[in-house]
């Protein structure tokens, strides 16, 4: 149907790194100050960040020292954009789906329901004009953003139940950010935004009845297989895109040429290593989950997933709606999801399924 047309995408992944030279002569050093929305030393997300931060010492050869704050050591996690905004942080590592309140157009830099793959977004942000549109609406904020991360297709989610039809989301309390939070609240769920540290607890006590992390391997040391054993693969919600660098605007412009393209070297392959190790440790790790701790994997039903598209269609209206910005982020990533993704369908798409045909594979 011709109202459908945002559903059509492919899948698979990619980044690329840049190589750097340091100055002849190295005039003192600077400091980078870096607060996260990710818990310390926590496997995936939080150790992507941390290697972030540690490549940019090296890369500099000292002369970008950086401070690293996870999640609650300097200010919140859900408070990181206003501390780098404001000036008080030079950078935050993040998703920027979270600050959706300031802006709905930031759901488009980290991912959007039945957007685009984690191959497709970075080919849109880095060559076909998504960085110039990030760059504008970050700038209402005194922000400059750079890829820094990427999950991939993130799982649909852990819930207590199994879910056999859209009635099973009525009255569900979920977390889930961004747009795809919005969608849930179109088939009748309440959907929750919680930092990934806060969302064990509340899941235990009841305080929410499901969740969406990321994927296996994340998912994994977040234990919420203690309190749900019903685990959803590949959800329309995040089926790939970015995590967020974001960095003061003017503290930005205020370093040399050098020192920007070392940081964007560090981010970039941090995006590209961030991708590479989910994608390999998924299959041992959803392994883990079922023969360790006995969850059960589940796929969403036709009927589920076309209750979603419903409501993601009403979301996207009601985004589009929002203002002039969103309009016109929403028109350019659109057509790319079609051209990106429509090409990498008929060439690796045709492949993937064929192959998979083939050797019996999902």
């Amino acid at each position: 149907m011709e109202r459908r047309k945002f559903l059509k995408g492919a899948a698979l992944a990619g980044a690329g790194v840049t190589t750097l030279a340091a100055p002849a002569v190295a005039q003192g050093t600077r400091t980078m100050t870096i607060v996260s929305t990710w818990p310390r030393d926590f496997p995936g997300l939080g150790t992507s960040a941390q290697r972030f931060a540690e490549r940019v010492n090296v890369l500099s050869n000292g002369a970008i020292q950086t401070e690293y704050f996870a999640a609650g050591e300097r200010v919140g996690a859900f408070d990181s954009f206003d501390e780098v905004s404001s000036g008080n942080a030079n950078a935050y590592i993040g998703a920027d789906y979270y600050w959706t309140g300031k802006h709905p157009g930031f759901a488009y830099f980290t991912s959007v329901p039945f957007g685009m793959s984690t191959q497709e977004w970075d080919a849109w942000v880095k060559y076909a004009g998504g960085q110039e549109l990030w760059d504008e609406l970050s700038g209402e904020f005194g922000l400059k953003k750079l890829p820094v991360g990427s999950t991939g297709t993130q799982a649909g989610g852990w819930f207590n139940k199994e879910m056999e039809s859209p009635d099973d989301f009525k009255g569900l309390k979920m977390r889930m950010p961004g747009l795809g939070g919005q969608v849930l609240t179109k088939m009748g769920a309440s959907a929750v935004s919680l930092p990934g540290g806060q969302i064990y607890e509340n899941l235990v006590s009841g305080a929410i009845e499901a969740t969406e992390w990321v994927g296996p391997y994340n998912d994994y040391f977040m234990k919420f297989y203690e309190a749900s054993k019903y685990y959803y693969t590949g959800g329309m919600h995040e089926p790939g895109g970015g995590l967020a660098l974001g960095l003061n605007a003017s503290w930005w412009g205020s370093l040399s040429d050098w020192e920007r393209e070392v940081i964007t070297a560090a981010a970039y392959e941090e995006h590209a290593n961030s991708h590479s190790e989910g994608m390999a440790k998924n299959g041992e790790y959803m392994q883990k989950l079922i023969n360790e701790q006995g969850v059960q994997v589940r796929e969403f039903s036709d009927e589920i997933w076309d209750a979603f598209a419903e409501g993601a269609e009403e979301v996207f209206e009601e985004t589009r709606a929002h203002s002039a910005m969103a309009a016109k982020i929403d028109d350019q990533f659109q057509a790319k999801l079609r051209e990106i993704g429509g090409t990498i369908a008929s060439l690796e798409g045709t492949f993937i399924n064929q192959r998979n045909r083939i050797l019996g594979l999902g």
